[in-house]
Order: C-alpha cells, then structure tokens, then sequence
C-alpha cells in the first residue's frame, strides 16, 4: 500500500493531472418547464457511441493549486517523483463548504480502494474543520466517478446546463455538483 501525503505547494503547484475516461453510459437529462414549476429526470442510458473525456479536449487541464483555489491544499501518492493520485481540497469560507477541486487516481492504482481513501482523507478534512458540506464537480458523461460518488455517500446537489458549453445536455456532459454532509452521518 502507497502512503498518502501532503504535497506542498512550492513544489506541487501547476502539476497537469492527466484526468481522462471514456463511458459507455451517461446520465441524460432534460429540463421540461411545467406550469407548476420544472421537472429534471435525470436517467443512466447507453450511449450510441463511446464519450471519451482527454486533457487535451479542454481548454481548462486540471492542475494542482491553480491561483483561483488560494487557500487549496493537496495530498497525493507519490513514487520516484511521480505524481500516482491525488486530492486537492479548498475551503469556501463564506458558505462553511470544503471543495474538492481536484481528484485524480493515475491508471496503475484504479481499483485498489486508493479513491476510496483520497474521499476517506476529504471526508476527515471536512469533519476536522467543522464544514457543513463537502462537495465537489463531476459531469453526467462520467458514470463511474458519479456512481463512485454515490456509493461514497455523497448525493446531488445541483447542477449546471451550460457550464463547459451552451450545447452541454445534447453533448450529455452536463455539470453536476455533489455533496456529502457529515451531520447526516452522525444521525444515522
């Protein structure tokens, strides 16, 4: 088992997450406006065709500690230099919310439970801190990171239409937004 720790900033900063998959399922939706109000069904489906999601596809790489996450702090597995996995968390003070801004688990550790412990480290983060939720972004084209989510015990808590593109629901790679409340496990 790899270790996690803390990757500091002066050295880590601007590292490309090489975050790629591709998915044979989305979770398609629609926005139906009703006279009552809106209905957004929100269905897991096959794909006609493969989306594939590359770093080279846009215009935004993931990277650790990009300028706008300020008070950001990473953590990660690391061997020979190389960057295997890794979390980056930022507090949003003025809501009492923790952000993971980033995740990444790198090809050689998938399927090994290191995700699982990069949320479990997030998880503490959150409970540490005393945030109110810990959230984070993934897109309906990703069906493995928002089933991964699920069984992780976070939950949707809104979403974006038009946040990559103005044609993201027909692209079906729509932004989602999850969250995870640690008060709800307590009551439980």
């Amino acid at each position: 088992m790899y270790p996690i720790e803390y990757l500091p900033k002066e050295k880590w900063k601007g590292t490309d997450l090489p975050v790629a998959y591709t998915s044979t399922q989305c979770y398609a939706l629609e926005v139906q406006q009703t006279k009552e109000g809106f209905f957004v069904p929100i269905v897991k489906k096959d794909l006609e065709k493969p989306f594939t999601h590359v770093p080279e596809d846009g215009e935004y790489p993931d990277r650790l500690y990009e300028d706008w996450w300020e008070k950001a702090e990473a953590y990660g597995i690391v061997e020979d230099g190389k960057l295997l996995a890794a979390i980056e968390l930022c507090p949003e003070e003025w809501s009492n919310r923790l952000l993971i801004t980033e995740l990444f688990v790198g090809e050689k550790l998938r399927k090994q439970g290191y995700g699982r412990k990069l949320i479990e480290l997030a998880k503490n983060k959150a409970r540490e801190g005393k945030y109110r939720v810990l959230m984070l972004e993934t897109q309906t084209s990703n069906v493995n990171a928002v089933d991964f989510y699920l069984h992780m015990g976070f939950t949707l808590i809104g979403l974006d239409t038009c946040c990559y593109t103005n044609e993201d629901i027909a692209r079906g790679e729509v932004r989602l937004n999850m969250g995870w409340f640690p008060e709800e496990e307590t009551e439980k």
